[in-house]
């Protein structure tokens, strides 16, 4: 069976932020086990799946890719839509748009602690889409 989902998480405030609830919200509760991949439908966004329980780790996750990333560099053309939207897209590449994790009686199977992170990198990305499909 395949069950697919698309879903909107709100406007977050740039960075790294947790939405392993949200994403628990939408799983049909069929209790049998399979395969969840989600993905990220835009190009200034991301996902990644890291520790759950320490918010430093996430402010630390910002700080190293806007280190890594920086916006207004010189080497940039893409510049017409603000100084943070060349440096989103390269971060979407670089950490990912998507995630695949095992699903056992209904339930993401993640490790203790691990968390979905909604990446974004824009100072004001918007609401996110997420297409979730669930493989049983």
């Amino acid at each position: 069976m395949i069950y697919q989902k698309e879903f909107t998480v709100q406007a977050r405030r740039r960075g790294f932020e947790l939405i392993t609830r949200q994403v628990e919200e939408q799983l049909p509760g069929t209790g049998e086990n399979g395969i969840l991949h989600l993905f990220m439908k835009h190009t200034s966004a991301g996902l990644t799946l890291n520790e759950n329980a320490d918010p430093s780790v996430r402010d630390d996750f910002e700080s190293f890719i806007d280190q890594l990333v920086p916006e207004n560099h010189p080497v940039y053309t893409h510049t017409m839509e603000g100084p943070d939207d060349m440096p989103a897209h390269l971060k979407s590449s670089i950490i990912g748009n998507s995630l695949t994790i095992p699903v056992t009686n209904g339930r993401m199977n993640l490790g203790t602690w691990q968390g979905i992170y909604l990446c974004e990198y824009r100072n004001h990305g918007g609401r996110r889409k997420i297409v979730m499909t669930l493989y049983t």
